[in-house]
């Protein structure tokens, strides 16, 4: 069992106040408003003990690279927005599991969607 920390703790409590995909450097931002003195190296130390603990799982997005989330989520895909920068999740999946031409065999898929976030699309109107 591992030792719950302050730094860990704080890193937990900021996927719990942003239920989206997080990259490093948000997580640095936003945990570092809980305990000033978290640092990169931490950041990276703890997101792999709660890959390792199933806590988290790692997406790579094709523009953002590593993004984080928790687990115990339904399937789902992801929203980029082109203007904030930030990756959003989609709920459902509309994509048919016999989409694949005969002979493959799909284990998994993800599905990114890129434009413009309801916030950013109010500030832009």
């Amino acid at each position: 069992m591992r030792r719950n920390t302050t730094q860990r703790m704080a890193i937990e409590q900021v996927f719990r106040q942003h239920e989206r995909p997080l990259g490093v450097d948000e997580v640095l931002k936003y945990g570092r408003k809980l305990v000033e003195s978290l640092n990169q190296a931490t950041v990276y130390r703890n997101l792999k003990l709660l890959i390792d603990d199933g806590w988290l799982k790692r997406i790579s997005h094709p523009a953002l690279g590593a993004l984080y989330e928790r687990t115990g989520r339904a399937h789902h895909h992801h929203f980029h927005c082109r203007e904030c920068n930030r990756a959003f999740e989609l709920p459902g999946c509309a994509l048919k599991e016999d989409a694949a031409p005969d002979g493959f065999v799909v284990e998994d898929h993800e599905i990114f969607l890129f434009g413009v976030c309801p916030s950013c699309v109010r500030v832009t109107s």
